[in-house]
């Protein structure tokens, strides 16, 4: 696994150097905000995660996870000793893709941030060579889409769960997948929502890439064909 930028929000301080030194064990560059505010300031430095404590100093957890969000699609996990069931729905209603109730042991937010790092940055093996599909080439490990048919050098502007479906869905060309599948794969298992959200991402995929053959499965999901 590479290195990667992860920006720690969480105000108690023993905690957040816990974190911070576990994290760093996994070879992550880790910076620490003990407050909302300052955090807010460096939403536009898109790291590639963020994990965010909900009960802040100055700009609360969901004040930034709404900012993140309309800055891009970074993933973010939700950490919270408040009432846990209203803040895991409210924060994966507002695009959060994980949530950990207070108190937790840091290996468990190591496995969860490994697993979603994992799941949208995807694997740095070099074996993950690029599909050519009706003139799109896919980059498993850059996460591009280019559409050679403009250009050489055109991306396909793509979120990070567009960019998932369509890597899950490209990879293994003609295999039907199931709502509930890519509901696992794209949103990960503590999705706690409607599946016609795999819909609307298949929807705006068609109109970014309209030369993919996206076939709907009525009643069962999609599968991506050769032509």
């Amino acid at each position: 696994m590479g290195q990667y930028l992860v920006y720690l929000v969480e105000d108690e301080q023993n905690l957040s150097e816990v974190l911070k030194a576990y994290l760093e064990k996994e070879g992550w560059e880790v910076r620490v905000f003990n407050d909302g505010d300052a955090a807010r300031d460096a939403i536009e430095d898109k790291p590639h995660l963020w994990i965010l404590d909900i009960m802040l100093p100055g700009t609360d957890g969901y004040q930034l996870l709404k900012g993140i969000k309309e800055n891009g699609d970074t993933p973010v996990i939700f950490i919270s000793a408040r009432d846990q069931d209203l803040d895991r729905v409210l924060g994966l209603e507002m695009g959060s893709d994980d949530y950990l109730a207070k108190p937790f042991l840091p290996q468990e937010l190591i496995i969860r941030a490994k697993k979603l790092v994992n799941r949208v940055y995807g694997s740095t093996s070099q074996d993950q060579k690029k599909i050519d599909l009706n003139q799109y080439i896919i980059d498993p490990v850059g996460r591009t889409v280019v559409d050679s048919e403009v250009s050489d050098e055109e991306i396909v502007d793509l979120t990070t769960k567009e960019m998932d479906l369509i890597l899950l869905l490209t990879g293994e060309i003609g295999k039907a997948f199931s709502r509930e599948k890519i509901i696992e794969h794209v949103w990960g298992e503590n999705y706690f929502g409607s599946e016609r959200a795999v819909d609307d991402v298949v929807r705006r995929v068609r109109k970014k890439m309209p030369r993919i053959h996206l076939e709907t499965l009525y009643g069962y999901g999609y599968r991506v064909l050769s032509s």
